[in-house]
């Protein structure tokens, strides 16, 4: 069920709840589909009997009728992956923060001078780690080896070939490596992708879409960050494959490039994936 907390402007909703608020703030019914979450936000006295939307909804929904950037936040890790993002409007930012395996996330108002704190937050960037990186500054493999190197890891005890005892790092390692050499990584590179696999806290990508303009008129514009966070060893840069990533576009003999950096230059390039003024489609 949805919830809110007045005194933070904190609300809890789902991708469904904020499909509903959004159609009712364009004066819109939302689809038939939608009635039993437009029910949901009734009973809780977000939503009047008629459509009409509490003032407790009024930042949510100003950053919802005008839209200036959808900034999506992907985390996966252990628990499996996890949505977050940042709506910014005219004169509105709200920040949205999910939490494994709940349907519902978290909004809350931010001031927009924190923006880039608020993605840092989010992906859980911090200075330290990488004291124990591979030698390699690059690794360039194939998506084959790095699903291999998965597989190997998600299998349930004593069904992943010689990995024997799960617990055994050592083991763990020799097996990871030699899914990856079976899949055509050798030498170097399948020792610094074996390590980045095991140290693996989580991978994230951050994606910011905007309203920009090309070849005189209006077109989606979009810059990523998809980063490996590998604790000990340090912060990937995933360069291949490229964003965009399409459906059915990445093949097991799609590239994998990884090239190290550091929480410097990670704040630096989500810094960077936020548009200039002039980059903004006129409004």
């Amino acid at each position: 069920m949805p919830g809110y907390d007045s005194s933070r402007s904190r609300l809890r909703l789902t991708d469904r709840h904020v499909r509903v608020i959004a159609r009712l703030a364009a004066g819109e019914t939302p689809d038939p589909e939608l009635f039993p979450t437009l029910g949901e936000l009734q009973e809780l006295g977000l939503v009047g009997e008629e459509g009409e939307l509490s003032p407790l909804l009024r930042e949510l929904v100003g950053a919802l009728k005008t839209p200036v950037l959808n900034i999506s936040v992907e985390i996966t890790g252990e628990a499996g992956p996890v949505h977050h993002g940042v709506l910014v409007g005219a004169e509105t930012v709200i920040a949205h923060e999910g939490w494994p395996g709940d349907e519902e996330s978290e909004y809350i108002p931010i001031e927009p001078s924190t923006l880039v704190f608020e993605l840092a937050r989010m992906v859980r960037l911090r200075r330290g780690g990488g004291e124990e990186q591979p030698a390699a500054r690059r690794v360039e493999s194939t998506m084959k080896a790095l699903d291999g190197a998965f597989a190997v890891l998600a299998a349930p005890a004593g069904e992943a070939g010689d990995a024997g005892d799960a617990g055994d790092a050592g083991e763990d390692r020799d097996t990871v490596r030699k899914a990856v050499t079976e899949a055509g990584t050798t030498g170097d590179m399948a020792d610094a992708l074996t390590e980045l696999v095991l140290a693996l806290n989580s991978y994230w990508r951050v994606t910011v879409a905007w309203d920009g303009q090309h070849a005189g008129g209006h077109a989606p514009m979009f810059r990523s960050l998809a980063v490996w966070d590998c604790g000990s060893r340090g912060y990937w840069i995933r360069e291949q494959p490229e964003e965009p990533i399409l459906p059915g576009q990445v093949t097991p003999d799609s590239p994998l490039h990884l090239v190290r950096s550091d929480a410097g230059e990670i704040w630096r390039r989500l810094t960077a994936l936020i548009p200039e003024k002039e980059e903004l489609g006129p409004r």
